[in-house]
């Protein structure tokens, strides 16, 4: 397990990483890119715990994965199901696994700011902090023709990931109003979805 964490976490981060799994128990899968989550936490029929964790994030954002959904089977184990998945609980579990990371022999110094404030208060995905979602991308290996939501002009037409076409509209407070172009929906955006340019 060692040989393959040291592709998928920062080298400081691999022994804390690691005793987690262990004490934990945890059955760690790393698994292909699903689009709507960067990783997610089960208990399994035989009683078993599994986690799952994108294959293609950055060690930075793969690390924060893994303790987000290990938080999330401490903080079941502790409080039972009936909890909220990223209640008070939950937020109390991950800020308490995560703290010891937050450091710069882990985190490059730009992020550390980032995940301080980010951990204040954490939302049920690093995603919808846009600042911090924004930074971590700058260290993603493939790096893509993709823009932000907030990069593209006001009335531009974009592509998402699935291929439905958006027009951009007015920013409310953080996410903007977005028409899907078919059926005349209107949907909002984090200000970090990332989406393809049609035209202007």
């Amino acid at each position: 397990m060692n040989n393959v964490l040291q592709k998928y976490l920062p080298e400081r981060a691999i022994e804390s990483c690691l005793d987690l799994i262990k004490k934990t128990g945890v059955n760690l899968k790393i698994v292909n890119e699903r689009v709507t989550r960067h990783g997610d936490y089960r208990r399994m029929p035989n009683g078993m715990h599994q986690i799952t964790v994108n294959a293609n994030l950055n060690k930075y954002r793969f690390l924060i994965t893994l303790i987000h959904e290990i938080a999330h089977l401490v903080a079941f184990e502790k409080y039972g199901r009936t909890i909220k998945p990223h209640g008070a609980e939950w937020k109390r579990i991950f800020q308490y696994l995560m703290l010891p990371f937050i450091r710069p022999e882990i985190f490059p110094t730009q992020l550390l700011p980032l995940l301080a404030n980010h951990f204040k208060n954490p939302k049920a995905s690093s995603s919808t902090d846009a600042r911090l979602s924004i930074a971590l991308k700058h260290f993603d290996e493939q790096q893509t023709n993709r823009t932000y939501v907030f990069e593209v002009p006001q009335g531009s037409i974009f592509r998402i990931h699935n291929g439905k076409l958006y027009k951009k509209g007015n920013r409310r407070v953080k996410r903007y109003e977005c028409v899907e172009v078919a059926t005349g929906r209107m949907y909002l955006f984090q200000p970090n979805a990332e989406v393809e340019l049609v035209f202007e």
